[in-house]
């Protein structure tokens, strides 16, 4: 009995986990296909997760996302987490002073987490990024944080094949250990179209913890990320992550 309860509580995260990585809603049989699980047991987990408004459906009834319960519990974290109003004060202030769009982001494992997000004035994305998990490797703020790790730490990390999610994303481990060598020898991250075309990206880390766990980051159309901007935008990042850090660490949050 205990057994079977454990395995039915590591299916209802992982079932939760698979939606809400899917853009789109899934079907049961996409379901079954991505987790595995018998589809017996998944349609009595999913009746289940609808019944408590952990998942909700189509109107149709037949394709499923994750439901406002997840969205409680998400902001839970984010509600208790000591480092997060210190963040927002500082992602305020350089929007004000940069104009583009603004990350602070956490490593979870292989993938970076969005704590929070300002948006430019003028900004085109629809997709909110609070919340989202995006690979490591292909973010700035992810190089920024691996960058802090060993070659061998971040060997450790990471999955053997490195998912493209564009072109320019690097793909094979030497190269972005040259990358990582490069952050470090600069001090901050820079990477260009490697997650969504037509942005380019940099990122330092706030080193209140060692080795460093998150990181703040800057978003720009990649057409305006030549030298002399470049400069100005990671000046003031590295500026603000530095800052942000020294705030931290005064305030005992660790």
């Amino acid at each position: 009995m205990v057994s079977s309860s454990v395995k039915s509580a590591e299916r209802t995260v992982r079932i939760l986990e698979t939606l809400a990585a899917s853009p789109a809603r899934l079907t049961i049989p996409e379901l079954q296909e991505r987790t595995g699980y018998p589809r017996s047991s998944l349609h009595a987990l999913i009746r289940t997760l609808r019944d408590l408004e952990w998942l909700e459906t189509d109107e149709t009834g037949s394709a499923f996302a994750v439901g406002p319960r997840a969205l409680l519990a998400g902001t839970s974290y984010l509600d208790r987490d000591p480092a997060l109003p210190y963040a927002y004060e500082a992602l305020e202030d350089l929007r004000a002073e940069l104009g583009y769009t603004v990350h602070y982001a956490r490593r979870d494992h292989a993938h970076v987490l969005y704590l929070a997000s300002r948006e430019s004035r003028d900004a085109v994305r629809t997709v909110p990024r609070v919340g989202r998990r995006l690979p490591i490797h292909l973010t700035a703020l992810g190089q920024a944080i691996l960058a802090e790790l060993t070659q061998a730490e971040t060997t450790k990390i990471l999955p053997p094949q490195l998912v493209a999610y564009t072109p320019h994303t690097i793909t094979d481990h030497e190269s972005l250990h040259d990358e990582l060598d490069a952050v470090r020898a600069r001090g901050w991250a820079l990477e260009r179209e490697q997650g969504s075309e037509g942005i380019a990206c940099v990122a330092a880390v706030v080193a209140y913890r060692i080795p460093a766990t998150d990181a703040l980051s800057c978003s720009m159309p990649a057409a305006l990320a030549e030298a002399t901007e470049l400069e100005r935008v990671a000046a003031a990042v590295v500026r603000y992550a530095d800052r942000l850090a020294g705030t931290l660490r005064r305030a005992g949050i660790r």
